[in-house]
């Protein structure tokens, strides 16, 4: 097996408000290896951007990370905004959800690409304009001399977001970070997207984290899971047994809400409720106001992450007899 790249440990990120500090990701523990592809799934509100956005140092004023965000040896959690800014477009690059407020819409596609190269390999102009010809057409984008001179509005949706996968790949990372690189482009240039993101990983093995909602996106893409609810991860397993088996509720809840092409429903299924407010829930299972399979227990301690069989994790008190003893795997659906 790869050795881990990323190293999170009880992660917490935490802002600064009128009302005090609110806990956004509280108490995480990942690590995506060389190589691999692992995907940080879950609603809207989870607190996925954040923690990607904790690793990338990135956060607001107002926010502040505890705990350790290991890369290559390196504490990023304690690092200064100096290596920050080495490693961050170099050895760590981020592909964001919008590409239209990512790229600045003053500057040409040719400068903002060749920026990162004349920062962090202090290459010549000639010798950064030529790579970044190079990368435009590996990302499979046409006329890539000509695009060097075009500002971002004169580009599609799609040109553009390949346009930022480029810029990522600009320095050879070791770590790629994608933040829903495919929410506003339309169904099929998703899936060239998706499968330009596969070919780049095949053939530099570059590790990414894959930021999404979107379960057919880690169907596709990834080969280990973490599933986020209210700030935790709730489940941690291979894509296999994830959607073959999923354990926590709301993991299976997520499945179920996935529509089935090979049957006809009168309604699809959604999962009752609404993420709750961070900070919110202080006692007790974040998802149990929800959960149909929710006990007693549930509302008045929280379940810490278990270990099952093949490698696969979950918090929740279904698969915990009592405290103190050993896990038992029930299957729910």
């Amino acid at each position: 097996m790869s050795s881990p790249v990323l190293n999170v440990h009880r992660l917490k990120t935490a802002f600064a408000t009128d009302d005090g500090e609110v806990t956004v990701v509280n108490d995480i523990d990942f690590h995506v290896n060389a190589g691999e592809v692992l995907g940080i799934v879950g609603e809207s509100g989870c607190g996925k951007s954040v923690t990607s956005l904790s690793v990338m140092g990135l956060l607001p004023a107002n926010g502040k990370v505890h705990g350790d965000i290991v890369f290559k040896g390196e504490n990023l959690a304690r690092a200064s905004d100096q290596k920050m800014r080495s490693i961050r477009g170099n050895e760590i690059a981020m592909i964001f959800q919008e590409p239209m407020t990512s790229l600045n819409p003053v500057f040409t596609i040719g400068s903002q690409l060749i920026e990162a190269l004349k920062i962090h390999k202090k290459m010549s102009k000639k010798q950064a304009q030529q790579l970044a010809i190079a990368k435009l057409k590996e990302v499979g984008l046409p006329r890539a001399e000509e695009l060097m001179k075009d500002f971002p509005h004169q580009l599609s949706g799609g040109m553009r977001q390949r346009v930022m996968i480029a810029m990522a790949m600009m320095c050879s990372p070791q770590l790629l970070i994608a933040d829903e690189p495919t929410t506003a482009l339309d169904v099929t240039i998703q899936a060239q997207i998706l499968e330009l993101m596969t070919k780049l990983n095949s053939e530099t093995d570059t590790a990414i984290m894959m930021i999404t909602h979107d379960l057919g996106v880690v169907a596709e893409m990834c080969q280990r899971v973490v599933v986020m609810y209210a700030g935790k991860i709730v489940e941690e397993a291979d894509v296999v047994s994830l959607f073959k088996n999923p354990k926590h509720p709301y993991t299976v809840g997520l499945i179920r809400s996935v529509p089935d092409m090979r049957g006809k429903k009168e309604r699809l299924y959604s999962i009752p409720g609404n993420v709750p407010k961070p900070g919110s829930i202080q006692t007790g299972c974040q998802f149990a106001p929800r959960c149909e399979h929710a006990m007693e227990r549930c509302f008045q301690e929280t379940p810490e992450l278990t270990s099952l069989a093949e490698a696969q994790k979950v918090r929740c008190w279904l698969y915990v007899e009592s405290k103190g003893e050993g896990a038992v795997d029930r299957t729910i659906s």
